[in-house]
C-alpha cells in the first residue's frame, strides 16, 4: 500500500529519530556504506533520484531492498536489457471482457521505490519513458494520464566497468538525477563480517520502522530548514568553481546549484538541526556534482579525474566562518 497524501512536516528531531532507526534497522543486513545509506536516505527526502554506480555483488540491490522493507514502502525492480519496451516500465492497457473495455495493467513503475538495474543497459527510448516519469511523477498509458505514489524514488544501478551492450546516458539525462553514489568494494573487516553473518543477511529479517507519511513529513520539513547567506554564498562559490576549472568543460548547471542546497538541508534534518552548515555541502558536494562535471580531452588524457578536481574545488573556495545560522 502506497500513500497518496502529503503528511505534516516532522521536526528536526523527529527526522532525526527515524533516520537513526532506519540507519540501524538498515545495518542489521547492510555491512557498512553508512555514508552510502545516508546519501540514499537523502534522496529519498528530498524527492530526488540517484544512481548508484558499483561492480556487481557490492550490495547496490541490497540497499534499495532493504530501505523499502525498513520505511515500509512499496517496492519494485526493473531489469534493464536492450529489448525492455517502454510499456514494460509504465504498463499498457489490456481489454477486460467483464467491462467489455480496456483497463490498464500497471507496471513496475507503480511502486515507492523502483530499482532500475543496469539502467545503461536500456535503449534510449526506454530511458527516455524512465526519465520522464521521475520528472513529471506521472506516466500516460494510451491518452489516459495516471500519477505515481507518493513518495515516489527511483534508485538506477550502472555497471562502471562493462561498456559491451550498452547505451550510455547523455548528460542532459545524468542532470536528472539529484546525486551520483560510488558503492565500493567492503574492506577486509567488514567483508569478515558478512562471511561470518551471512545467513542472517540471507534471511532478511528486518521489521519497518518508518512509514510513507513518515518520509512524506520529513520532505514537507525540508523547506523549514534555515540556510544562511554565507552557506548559500559557498554553493554559489563551488559551483561557479565548476565552471571556471581550467580542466572542466562543462561545469554545474542551476539544477546542481539547487540539488546541493536540498541536498544539504536533508542532512541538517538527518543530524537534528533546523540550519545547514558548511559541512553538510561538502558531505553532499562529491555525489551532487561528480556526474554533472565533464573534463576537458586533454585532462582526462593526463590521467586527471572528476574527483580529484571536486576535491581541488572544495579545497580551495573558503568555507564560510562559524556563526548564527
Amino acid at each position: 500500500m502506497y500513500s497518496t497524501s502529503s503528511s505534516k512536516p516532522l521536526t528536526p528531531s523527529s527526522v532525526k529519530r527515524i533516520t537513526d532507526s532506519i540507519m540501524e534497522e538498515v545495518g542489521k543486513i547492510v555491512v557498512g556504506k553508512k555514508d552510502v545509506i545516508k546519501q540514499v536516505l537523502i534522496g529519498l527526502y528530498t524527492g530526488g533520484h540517484v544512481l548508484l554506480e558499483g561492480v556487481p555483488g557490492v550490495a547496490k540491490t541490497l540497499i534499495a531492498k532493504t530501505i523499502g522493507r525498513v520505511t515500509n514502502l512499496t517496492y519494485s525492480r526493473i531489469q534493464a536489457t536492450p529489448d525492455l519496451l517502454p510499456s514494460d516500465i509504465i504498463g499498457t492497457m489490456v481489454f477486460d471482457p467483464r467491462r467489455n473495455d480496456f483497463v490498464p495493467r500497471k507496471g513496475p513503475i507503480f511502486a515507492n521505490i523502483v530499482l532500475f538495474d543496469e539502467i545503461n543497459r536500456a535503449s534510449p527510448r526506454t530511458q527516455s519513458a524512465l526519465l520522464e516519469a521521475m520528472q513529471e511523477k506521472q506516466v500516460t498509458i494510451e491518452g489516459k494520464t495516471f500519477k505515481l505514489p507518493k513518495p515516489f524514488f527511483v534508485i538506477a544501478t550502472m555497471n562502471p566497468i562493462e561498456m559491451e551492450g550498452t547505451f550510455p546516458l547523455p548528460e542532459a539525462q545524468l542532470d536528472r538525477f539529484m546525486m551520483k553514489i560510488i558503492v565500493d568494494y567492503p574492506s577486509r573487516e567488514e567483508t569478515g563480517i558478512i562471511l561470518r553473518r551471512i545467513h542472517q543477511i540471507e534471511s532478511f529479517n528486518v521489521r519497518p520502522v518508518a512509514s510513507a507519511s513518515d518520509i512524506l513529513g520529513v520532505k514537507e520539513a525540508i523547506p523549514r530548514v534555515k540556510v544562511s547567506d554565507p552557506v548559500i554564498d559557498y554553493i554559489i562559490n563551488i559551483i561557479e568553481e565548476t565552471r571556471n576549472h581550467k580542466h572542466i568543460r562543462l561545469g554545474g548547471s542551476p539544477r546542481a546549484a539547487i540539488s546541493m542546497l536540498l541536498a544539504g538541508k536533508a542532512v541538517a534534518l538527518m543530524d537534528g538541526r533546523d540550519y545547514v552548515l558548511p559541512d553538510d555541502i561538502k558531505f553532499v558536494a562529491k555525489p551532487v556534482l561528480r556526474h554533472r562535471l565533464i573534463l576537458k580531452p586533454e585532462a582526462e588524457f593526463e590521467g586527471i579525474s572528476v574527483e580529484s578536481v571536486i576535491d581541488e574545488i572544495l579545497s580551495r573556495v573558503p568555507v564560510p566562518t562559524p556563526g548564527v545560522q
